[in-house]
């Protein structure tokens, strides 16, 4: 099975993500955000997926850098547009799968969707 994973190489999550999927022999191809950008289509399918608020990633030093007035009453278009404009927003690493889609990175959840 070849996944699709999206992230950031220098991401410490992603870097594991990535080693597992190695070691455990899972064929992947590796979208970076930082080159490629990140598609309004397919964050609108994975927000349909997950929900925003689990890919929005809230805790990290980008989202806490907004003014609060980006930060107050988002909902699923602000969302979705914020993930656009700032591609390090969205929870790392996502994986999409034959089964669905994966939202960070837990070794557990992972061995049952992936292997």
């Amino acid at each position: 099975m070849t996944i699709q994973l999206y992230g950031i190489p220098n991401c410490d999550t992603v870097k594991k993500a990535r080693k597992w999927l190695e070691e455990a022999g899972v064929d992947y191809v590796f979208h970076d955000y930082k080159k490629e950008g990140a598609d309004p289509a397919r964050l609108a399918q994975w927000v349909d997926a997950a929900g925003w608020e689990v890919l929005l990633n809230r805790r990290g030093t980008t989202f806490r850098k907004l003014p609060d007035e980006q930060k107050d009453g988002i909902d699923r278009d602000r969302a979705i547009a914020l993930m656009v404009e700032h591609p390090s927003m969205i929870k790392r690493p996502v994986v999409e799968h034959d089964g669905g889609l994966l939202v960070g990175f837990s070794q557990g959840d992972w061995a049952a969707a992936l292997q």
